[in-house]
């Protein structure tokens, strides 16, 4: 395969270079590739900003575009009624129908330089419709993105008959991670067992791990501090993820302060969906409402790792979502009040290094022997492409391109 010589890259909003690719990895940086390389191909990128591709870290891709689904709508607008309404419905659904509206989903996330997911697929269904259907997928779109499986008990380890037994069959089928949801078991005393038994699989399994976890506004739902525990003395550091943590925006202060010592302990991930929990949560609430979201700001001051992600595209949780998580990242700077000029120049990262680094990515980047993995966002630079909530126009995955567009045109006719 001959070289290709991508220039006038700013690369990681750091300033223009150039860069070569070989056989799909990246072989050399540096301004002066081209003279290296003079028979190489060279495409010009005119100085537009190169960042890592998007990771989106929390999607369920079973659900997508089934917000119609349920025979009833989800009124209240909460999570629990969601679920319930899910339950009632989830039946319906066939391996050829979950695959028909995930392609759809992916295509799209493809079109905003996504190239990892991570999605949690509901296995509290005795035929596994769900996640045949998502094996088969992930194994069809390998070419152009990384799909991990949460094997996901959405409605609980054991509020669900044989939830955990489902659990581990799913694992064995192929499911790539180890997830749960202990704030919906019917006592904190499950919810805890349900997190301990989540920790004995993923160990007997050699899987990851990622709870939701505590996705209410109930300031006593806790189960972020048994996960925490559970992660530090199985020395399972770097490889949990708590989902959503919503009800840490609710816990007094000096709870959370003791917290952050012990996630740092524990090396804990956190992923947080901005556009989803914002919307379902505070429902509870007259005024003042609460924005339903964690504590971004002060976990990632504390050095711990914190990933955006879409969570719901129009399904029974959240009507709205296009897999853009630009979109994701705007809502989670607005609604965690990162806006200094530096958080701004720096958010990037929620959605692709955090993002890569809870997935336990380790060829992601910019680095000589690396993937030649990349994305093209139509601005300059970092605090514009947030401001202006930039488009990819570009998307390159393994030396190849996957998605190309052009460059949005606006005809005027001002005369000023």
């Amino acid at each position: 395969m001959s070289v290709t010589i991508y220039k006038n890259a700013n690369i990681d909003n750091q300033g223009l270079t150039s860069f070569a690719v070989e056989n799909g990895k990246f072989i050399k940086f540096g301004k002066d590739v081209e003279q290296e390389y003079q028979d190489a191909k060279v495409v010009d990128l005119q100085g537009k900003l190169t960042v890592p591709p998007f990771a989106d870290a929390h999607i369920h891709l079973d659900y997508v575009y089934t917000a119609s689904l349920p025979s009833k709508e989800t009124a209240s607008g909460t999570l629990f009624e969601a679920i319930d309404n899910w339950s009632d419905s989830k039946d319906k659904l066939t391996e050829a129908e979950i695959k028909r509206r995930a392609y759809i989903a992916i295509k799209q996330q493809i079109s905003h330089g996504v190239q990892y997911v991570r999605t949690h697929i509901d296995v509290t269904d005795p035929k596994f419709t769900a996640l045949k259907a998502m094996l088969e997928i992930k194994e069809q779109v390998k070419d152009y993105m990384d799909i991990q499986i949460v094997a996901f008990p959405q409605e609980g380890y054991f509020a669900y008959k044989d939830g955990d037994k489902l659990v581990e069959e799913a694992l064995k089928m192929g499911a790539d991670v180890v997830g749960g949801i202990p704030h919906f078991e019917f006592t904190r005393e499950d919810g805890v067992r349900s997190v301990q038994k989540g920790f004995e699989l993923a160990m007997k399994y050699d899987k990851l791990l990622d709870f939701h976890c505590d996705e209410t506004d109930d300031d006593q739902s806790r189960f972020v501090e048994s996960i925490a525990a559970f992660t530090y003395f199985n020395g399972l550091q770097g490889r949990t993820a708590a989902s959503h943590t919503c009800a840490m925006g609710s816990y007094n202060n000096a709870y959370a302060f003791k917290m952050m010592t012990k996630f740092k302990k524990a090396n804990l991930n956190f992923i947080v969906c901005p556009t989803e929990n914002c919307y379902l949560q505070g429902r509870y609430d007259t005024y003042p409402k609460r924005r339903g979201i964690s504590r971004v700001d002060e976990l990632t001051e504390n050095g711990l790792n914190v990933s955006f992600a879409q969570d719901s595209i129009s399904d029974p949780w959240y009507p709205l979502g296009n897999g853009n998580l630009m979109h994701q990242l705007d809502f989670g700077l607005h609604l965690s009040h990162m806006m200094s000029v530096e958080q701004i120049n720096n958010s990037l990262k929620f959605v692709t290094y955090n993002g890569a680094k809870t997935l336990c990515v380790k060829d992601y980047g910019f680095k000589v022997g690396n993937s030649a993995n990349f994305v093209v966002l139509n601005e300059d630079n970092a605090f514009d492409a947030v401001r202006n909530t930039a488009s990819t126009i570009l998307s390159v995955r393994n030396g190849n391109i996957i998605m190309q567009k052009e460059p949005e045109k606006v005809l005027t006719t001002y005369k000023f």
